[in-house]
């Protein structure tokens, strides 16, 4: 097997790409009222958690524990592995990435933990660099500095129907989430060093996702070239039609603009474990190199 990936649910793959890359997807626990349910098909699932979010359902968010990826790695390291690389999302927002780092300690090859510094889909396509990286054969060290520079040169952008869901969970200040919701606004947020802030309020839900595609196809521009291919994927909470709309409209204007440059994407629904902190409507975009 050579180097294991190993990334977290809010990574928010669709199951069969995490499967074809050979990744191991760890789930975070998400709480339902009193109900404790690990992500998956079984569990936490983004229909469960829009439910529970409706019915104004307490609900709430937790890492791994470190025995948890203790024992999937050491499944990994039995099924072969020799070295094992964990993509996680931002160390700022989760601590994932401490579970991880109290994990590796404990198992018996080595052990590469990336902070992503990113969220959602962005932490995905860093997963997905590195496995591509260890399908060539790269070294423990390669891998992880592949995640890296792919998490590095990433961007996040996110529109939210409303900051309540990130101030509940400590994701945002009260502040800014409160002056959003008094001025009536659409909020859009980015990722900075790990962080989620504020970048933009726009005053209808058309235009902040008109204002959304913009900022993508700017990113993707700044980022795409000759020497760099750029991939864009597009995470929604209950809102597939805006996502695959979006979608198809970022495609078209890309393939113009970067010709081969451009890689494509996809369109998933993001997990309950990060849905949670956004609620319904959502629209997360990741940009970065493929």
């Amino acid at each position: 097997m050579g180097v294991a990936v190993v990334t977290d649910s809010t990574a928010s793959l669709p199951g069969g790409l995490a499967a074809e890359h050979g990744l191991t997807v760890v789930p975070l626990t998400v709480v339902l009222g009193e109900e404790v349910l690990e992500e998956g098909p079984d569990g936490a699932t983004p229909a469960r958690l829009v439910e529970a979010l409706g019915t104004r359902l307490p609900v709430s968010t937790s890492r791994p524990a470190p025995e948890a990826l203790v024992a999937r790695w050491e499944r990994l390291v039995a099924d072969g592995a020799e070295a094992i690389v964990a993509v996680h999302l931002s160390g700022e927002v989760s601590g994932t990435v401490e579970s991880a780092r109290l994990a590796a300690r404990r198992v018996g090859v080595p052990v590469e933990v990336v902070d992503s510094r990113q969220v959602g889909p962005a932490t995905g396509l860093a997963a997905l660099a590195a496995a591509d990286a260890a399908s060539r054969g790269a070294s423990v060290a390669e891998v992880a500095e592949a995640a890296r520079a792919c998490a590095a040169r990433g961007t996040t952008l996110c529109y939210v129907d409303t900051l309540e869901h990130l101030r509940r969970g400590g994701r945002i200040n009260t502040a800014a989430a409160l002056l959003g919701g008094a001025l009536a606004v659409k909020p859009l947020l980015t990722v900075t060093d790990g962080v989620v802030e504020p970048l933009e309020r726009v005053r209808t839900a058309s235009r902040a996702l008109g204002r959304l595609e913009e900022l993508t196809v700017d990113a993707a521009l700044a980022l795409g070239g000759p020497d760099t291919a750029v991939r864009v994927v597009v995470g929604h909470l209950a809102a597939p039609d805006r996502a695959v709309a979006l979608l198809d409209r970022l495609t078209s204007r890309l393939a113009a603009e970067l010709g081969d440059a451009f890689a494509g994407g996809w369109e998933s629904e993001v997990t309950a474990a990060l849905g949670a902190h956004t609620g319904p409507g959502m629209i997360a975009v990741g940009i970065a190199p493929a």
